[in-house]
């Protein structure tokens, strides 16, 4: 794992310096502290036969953590004749079936790396070699021959990329800070990208929070060639194909697929470990991989003091179980510290408060360890979300209840909130208020942070001149229409795995991890596994009320009946109790003084009748307080 960064400029421009390529690359040591390595070749030298309109300059900058090969894998890295370089960021868990099959095509290997059997797969199949890398990266390649900068990400967004377009330059890097550090890059912030955020509590692919920043979208490659930027999909699921398949045969070929998995991710030159909060996720691939190995796996998870927000009790049972060399990390989270450090490590707005306790436990796991297995993508992939169950149970009331007369009544408003993580009346209020909308529109209402109406409630009358003519539920609902004329599950699981997987959840292990050089490593998330769990029908994840019913079906011997049968509980930390007290004083600091910053977008007036309400105990405000919070100290570090 690592960070990469640079660019090419035109002849004729000054181009990126050698110092302005190293601030580049230190914004990113934490991404790589083992090893940095640059080149550099400017414009007079590319390419002399060519039109000097055709003639670039280029820079790529690298930041290593050292995983496999840890000897000779330095980057950038060539081809035999200089012709192709590349730096890149991530892991080909298949690298070594790829380089077998190179190296029987003539290649020779100077490396035991997998960023080598990147070049010559690229040498030997252009731009068609993303499809063949099973993995997780973000990459950029010069291609001399070519006169062209290939960028390229993974197909579900697990290692991020930004790029910037700026007189004739691109530039790009892992993380928005190194991009910050080139002069020529003048950040404004985008009003629409203020809009989404508020919205979805990230900023969706493609925006940042900047004009003219974007990240690459996950399983797209973009050519900047003769002074155009040319962005294209290379990887994409039919959302809309469903395959029947017999619960046997569904049984068999599940098993495979995650086995295999797993397996590839396994391979490593360094400490491996596993995450394991002792839901059904995370402790089917600590058994899984279990089964792979010789010695106990080295299993990690975290634990507070809050039983609504401790699991720790279920991973002892799964590591006794399985027999892992299982340790618990006890955390009493210092709220004020934590803020800051996530402000400033986001890059841009992101207000996903399991952040938390993401951050507590890679930095505790990287004591240990450099590599840990997660479970992420068991709840998209089959099924698990309450909310899924919900958009069942709304559709047949509708057909059953008059709901617009419910509404009409002011009963739900009647209904008192609570600051309790479970809530039972929270959970039908919520359900409730989204009952007689349109499928995407209610699918919406329950995962967004600030409705639209609570929006313009927010914002100021100037403020609202300025954003974009677009609904930022079309993001959603682009994604939702891509499954066709498929049942709710379906769409709705199509659409986390389109925007909610990417945006937010790989954002928030990919910064919170390579905060502290940390590789984790998702293979419930491996593309073959992603592509086969699309086209199952709905009954074989949900059944009643039971989610993840093929994972149960399949895996049941490999872990104790509690594990199986327990209630989901998330990964959360209590943001309620904090704002009314360890964040009190800062909150009305950040968001109600003379010196907030938020308030040249956000009515003073409404920020305060939140927080009154919250404070009070009337309602529980703590999310869109959180939303709020992230966005104040973000400008604060960011934009002074």
């Amino acid at each position: 794992m690592c960070g990469i960064a640079g660019g090419v400029w035109p002849f004729g421009s000054v181009g990126i310096e050698p110092d302005i390529l190293q601030r580049m690359t230190q914004a990113l040591v934490h991404r790589g502290p083992d090893d940095e390595g640059a080149w550099i070749s400017p414009a007079e030298s590319v390419r002399l036969h060519a039109d000097s309109r055709d003639r670039c300059g280029v820079a790529l900058g690298f930041r290593r953590l050292s995983i496999i090969d840890l000897s000779t894998g330095h980057q950038p890295l060539g081809n035999e004749d200089g012709s192709v370089q590349i730096v890149f960021n991530g892991e080909i868990y298949n690298y070594r079936e790829l380089r077998h099959r190179l190296e029987g095509s003539g290649h020779r290997f100077e490396t035991h790396s997998d960023t080598e059997t990147i070049v010559h797969l690229y040498e030997d199949l252009g731009l068609e070699c993303f499809h063949h890398l099973n993995g997780m990266f973000a990459l950029a390649i010069w291609d001399a021959r070519e006169n062209r900068l290939v960028l390229a990400r993974d197909r579900m967004g697990k290692k991020p990329l930004y790029y910037t377009l700026q007189d004739g330059t691109l530039y790009f890097a892992s993380e928005l800070k190194s991009l910050l550090q080139v002069p020529a890059i003048r950040p404004e912030i985008d009003p629409g990208s203020i809009d989404l955020y508020l919205t979805y509590q990230y900023i969706p692919h493609p925006h940042t929070i900047y004009k003219g920043i974007r990240k690459l979208e996950p399983g797209h490659c973009a050519v900047f060639q003769s002074g155009e930027l040319t962005v294209q999909k290379y990887w994409s699921v039919d959302w809309s194909f469903e395959r029947p398949l017999p619960l046997k045969e569904a049984k068999e070929q599940l098993r495979e697929l995650l086995t295999d998995a797993i397996r590839l991710r396994l391979r490593s030159d360094v400490p491996l470990g596993a995450f394991l909060s002792g839901g059904i996720d995370s402790s089917l691939v600590v058994a899984l991989a279990q089964r792979e190995l010789q010695q106990p796996i080295q299993t990690f998870s975290i634990g507070f003091s809050e039983a609504d927000f401790d699991e720790t009790g279920f991973a002892q049972q799964v590591a006794d179980h399985v027999g892992t060399q299982h340790q618990r990390f006890e955390v009493t989270p210092d709220a004020l510290d934590i803020i800051d450090k996530l402000s400033y490590q986001y890059d841009e707005p992101f207000s996903d408060s399991s952040a938390v306790p993401t951050w507590y436990l890679s930095e505790l796991t990287r004591r240990h360890v450099t590599v840990a297995l997660s479970g992420d993508g068991g709840d998209e992939l089959f099924g698990g979300y309450e909310r899924y169950r919900a958009l069942v149970l709304s559709h047949r009331l509708q057909h059953w209840f008059p709901v617009q007369w419910l509404q009409k009544t002011g009963i739900l408003q009647r209904l008192p909130d609570s600051s309790a993580r479970r809530s039972l009346l929270r959970r039908v209020r919520r359900f409730c208020e989204a009952l007689g909308q349109g499928p995407v529109e209610r699918y919406m209402n329950w995962i967004q942070i600030f409705g639209e109406a609570q929006r313009l409630d927010l914002f100021r009358d100037d403020f609202v001149t300025e954003l974009p003519d677009r609904d930022p539920v079309d993001f959603l609902r682009r994604a939702w229409e891509a499954s066709g004329k498929r049942d709710l599950v379906s769409c709705a699981t199509a659409a986390d795995l389109q925007t909610y997987m990417p945006c937010d959840l790989m954002t928030k292990v990919d910064i919170a991890s390579m905060a502290h050089s940390l590789e984790a490593r998702q293979p419930l998330l491996d593309y073959r596994l992603v592509e086969w769990a699309a086209s199952l029908p709905s009954s074989l994840k949900l059944r009643g009320s039971v989610g993840k019913y093929l994972l149960r079906e399949t895996f049941a011997d490999l872990l104790p009946a509690a594990i199986w049968n327990r209630p989901k509980m998330g990964f959360g930390v209590p943001i309620a109790r904090w704002f009314r007290t360890s964040l009190r004083d800062r909150t009305y600091d950040a968001l109600l003084s003379s010196e907030t910053k938020c308030h040249r977008y956000f009515r003073k007036e409404a920020i305060q009748s939140l927080v009154d309400a919250h404070m009070s105990g009337r309602e529980n405000q703590a999310y869109r307080l959180w939303n709020l919070l992230m966005f104040e100290l973000w400008l604060r570090r960011w934009n002074p």
